[in-house]
């Protein structure tokens, strides 16, 4: 008995999740790099946003990354072209947060000072 995952229609099926994916991903500005640095819970919410259940393996989501670094280069090479365009890109703070600088307040002066 063959295993289901290795299956062409798997296969097929992993390729059309990862399209639908990476097409809602790549408006919200969120490259291939950013996307596989998300934790899985991350991700998985992410994939519900898409209106796509969640990918049950790393396969994927490794496919969705790549999908998303071909359309940013596509995207370079068009500038012009209406689907080169993100419509959400404002919404990529809901899933990339930027990393924090931490703050220092300055030293207190002396006393009586």
């Amino acid at each position: 008995m063959a295993d289901y995952a290795h299956t062409d229609f798997a296969a097929k099926g992993r390729a059309e999740k990862a399209r639908r994916l990476a097409a809602y991903i790549w408006q919200r500005d969120i490259t291939g790099a950013e996307l596989l640095a998300l934790s899985p819970a991350t991700r998985r919410k992410l994939a519900r946003a898409a209106e796509t259940n969640p990918p049950g393996t790393d396969e994927t989501w490794s496919l969705t990354a790549e999908l998303l670094d071909e359309k940013d280069a596509w995207a370079q090479r068009h500038p012009n072209h209406p689907a080169a365009q993100r419509a959400c890109s404002d919404e990529k703070i809901l899933w990339v947060k930027p990393p924090v600088t931490p703050w220092h307040a300055p030293p207190p002066e002396p006393p009586g000072g």
